[in-house]
This record gives structure tokens, C-alpha cells and sequence, in this order.
């Protein structure tokens, strides 16, 4: 049975991401190696969860929803195969998003829809340069 090209790109993106997770927790990075695989489905849960909160505003909303979409969407500017860099795109996005929302919501709600570590929601607002800013912690 031969694989289509998306689906050999999906296992190569998962063969990566494995190959990163085992590296991550050969060289005794196993808290990040856990924060790596938990990070999708927190940001799929906390933006959902975003999304059907009544105080966050329709602007926000909005952007979420738009965040979701181009994650979700199979193609991308840097695609999805291309090692480490791959998913940078959708991490950026993600990101952004997650800036807006801080910035037009109370940083507690966003805390209160994050399932996953609090230090890796504290990470991704570093990367996403929010810092203690309005709506921020």
C-alpha cells in the first residue's frame, strides 16, 4: 500500500517531532520534552475554550477563530516537512493570536482556559513579546 504525499509528510513531520521529543529527554530536557507534546491539544483546548467564553471580546474572537483556521489549514508559508523550522509559521501565528487576546482581555481568563503547565503558557506569552503589559500577568 503506497502512501499519498500528504500522508508521508504527516509521518515525516511525526517522525521529527518523535525524534525531537527523545532527543529532548536523551540529553535530561524532559520537562520540555513534556511541555512539547502536551502543547497542541493545550493550545487546541485553550483556544476553544477562548472561544465560548462570554468575556472575551467578538475582536478577539475573531482572531482566534482566524489563528485556528491557519493552523488547521494544510497549507502553509514554511511547510509542515521542512525539519524544526516547519511549524514555526503556526507557532508564530499561535503566538499572535494569543498577543491580541491578552491585550483585549483580562490575562486571567487565559490563564483559567490553559490546562497545561502554567510555566508553558508563561514561555509561549515570552515568545509572543506580551511581557507584563495591559491584560498580561
Amino acid at each position: 500500500m503506497e502512501l499519498t504525499p500528504w500522508a508521508q509528510v504527516a509521518l515525516a513531520v511525526l517522525a521529527v517531532w518523535a525524534l525531537l521529543v527523545v532527543v529532548l529527554i536523551w540529553v535530561g530536557r524532559g520537562t520540555l520534552a513534556r511541555e512539547l507534546v502536551t502543547l497542541v491539544p493545550n493550545l487546541v483546548r485553550l483556544f476553544a475554550g477562548l472561544l465560548r467564553d462570554r468575556r472575551v471580546p467578538l475582536r478577539a474572537k475573531v482572531v482566534i477563530a482566524a489563528a485556528s483556521a491557519y493552523v488547521a489549514f494544510p497549507i502553509d508559508l514554511i511547510p509542515e516537512f521542512v525539519p524544526v523550522v516547519g511549524s514555526l509559521d503556526d507557532a508564530i501565528v499561535a503566538a499572535l493570536a494569543l498577543r491580541f487576546v491578552l491585550r483585549t482581555t483580562d490575562g486571567a481568563v487565559l490563564r483559567e482556559h490553559w490546562r497545561g503547565d502554567p510555566r508553558t503558557l508563561d514561555r509561549i506569552l515570552r515568545f509572543a513579546a506580551v511581557g507584563r503589559g495591559p491584560g498580561g500577568s
